[in-house]
């Protein structure tokens, strides 16, 4: 586990990787009761925006609990590198991943996802596609190695419909909804859902793509606004978001009728102006901010111990503690396996079980209740919407989850699709 030249990154995610040697060391000597989860993730190209932090709350997390005495008896032992994002590359880290024992892996991109998903089956080696890969994961049946543990995107549109039906009296008829994305896989992902829900609550919906990766969308937003929008969603990440943000505002829409999916955090209010964004909303997988006792304890027993993973005002962020939300879930798996089959073997199929065990889940109240099924790598689709009030995000409603009927009408077609043809 000593770091080696693929474990070398850069800037900022080069000191939070060196600051966890000492940890790493120690967990290559913590004997045979240890289970091996890898983290290949870009850090160097496309998704920089969030590797960093949502990385760090992972490590934080994992920490503190391998401080407590690990789950069930197992230390959790994590290698982690850079795939920037390249196949040939992340390819290259899964192979090494599960030579070295590793079962479980996290790589937090939709096209490494998408490729490593039929060795991960071939394999049986889990893999975590949170807020990334392809949505019909979700589908345990077709992918039963394959674990979102997240909402899909397809279930953070379906939410944010109700949402604003539920803002609107109820109704969403005759209303005008435009969507804004990046012209992508991932940005047009939600278009199936977004037309099936016009067709049943009679809104109309218009659809603006920009060309990645979306730092000019001066001609796009100038067409919303003419369109009157009752609601406008916006679908990007990274630079895209805040070009976004910043166009919207511009063009004088009303920011409490703007929302975003899961990809809006505190940096991008930085980057736009938190005045300039007060009032915008989007989809919440979890608790944001400092308050989560979770995130206390990280503070108390990690960060404040001298051994937190990066730097201490990220700890809270919106993509930290979406980091803390999935390393909690993937150790409560571990937690699970360690009670069917204390003595092992740690196998793929050994923490399978265990994933596909977790029941009502909360990580003590950071996320909604989540169970994960055989049939439901999803969770059950629950989340919430929040509101930037120039300072933090804050709950506009309770955990919910909606419109499922239709999004997994969606998951099963593609599933079904993938299970015919392996695509």
């Amino acid at each position: 586990m000593s770091l080696t030249r693929r474990n070398i990154l850069t800037g900022a995610a080069v000191a939070a990787l060196a600051s966890q040697l000492p940890l790493r060391v120690a967990l290559a000597q913590g004997g045979d009761k240890v289970v091996r989860i890898a983290m290949p993730m870009d850090f160097t190209k496309v998704y920089t925006f969030v590797t960093a932090e949502y990385n760090q709350g992972q490590r934080d997390y994992i920490t503190m609990m391998n401080q407590r005495g690990g789950m069930g008896g197992y230390t959790i032992a994590v290698d982690i590198s850079d795939h920037a994002n390249d196949q040939p590359r992340a390819i290259e880290a899964y192979e090494r991943a599960k030579s070295q024992g590793a079962v479980l892996v996290d790589p937090l991109s939709t096209p490494v996802a998408r490729a490593l998903t039929p060795r991960a089956l071939e394999d049986k080696l889990n893999m975590v596609t949170a807020f990334s890969g392809r949505s019909d994961a979700a589908d345990g049946t077709v992918f039963p190695y394959v674990f979102p543990l997240s909402p899909n995107y397809w279930t953070q549109a379906g939410l944010l419909i109700e949402y604003f039906k539920q803002q609107d009296g109820g109704s969403l008829d005759g209303k005008t909804i435009c969507f804004v994305h990046i012209d992508t896989p991932f940005g047009k992902e939600p278009l199936p859902v977004l037309e099936a829900l016009a067709a049943k609550e009679g809104f109309k919906l218009q659809a603006f793509p920009y060309t990645p990766p979306g730092n000019d969308q001066s001609a796009i937003w100038p067409q919303v606004r003419r369109a009157r929008p009752d609601w406008t969603m916006f679908w990007g990440a990274g630079v895209g978001q805040t070009v976004a943000l910043t166009e919207a505002a511009r063009n004088g829409l009303d920011m409490g009728r703007v929302c975003s999916s899961v990809w809006l955090s505190e940096s991008d209010m930085d980057v736009v102006g938190r005045d300039q964004t007060v009032g915008v909303l989007k989809f919440e997988p979890c608790v944001s901010g400092r308050e989560p006792k979770v995130i206390q304890d990280i503070l108390t027993e990690v960060v404040g111990a001298g051994k937190g993973a990066g730097p201490e005002d990220k700890v809270g962020t919106s993509y930290y503690n979406y980091g803390v939300m999935l390393a909690a879930l993937m150790l409560e798996g571990v937690r699970r396996a360690a009670e069917i089959a204390p003595d092992g073997p740690v196998t793929g199929e050994w923490l399978n079980a265990g994933l596909n065990s977790i029941t009502e889940f909360t990580a003590e109240g950071l996320i909604p209740p989540t169970t994960i099924t055989p049939e439901d790598h999803q969770g059950g689709g629950m989340g919430r919407v929040a509101r930037w009030n120039g300072e933090v995000f804050e709950p506009m409603t309770d955990w919910f989850s909606a419109n499922q009927d239709v999004v997994w009408d969606e998951v099963r077609k593609y599933s079904s699709e993938f299970a015919k043809t392996g695509q």
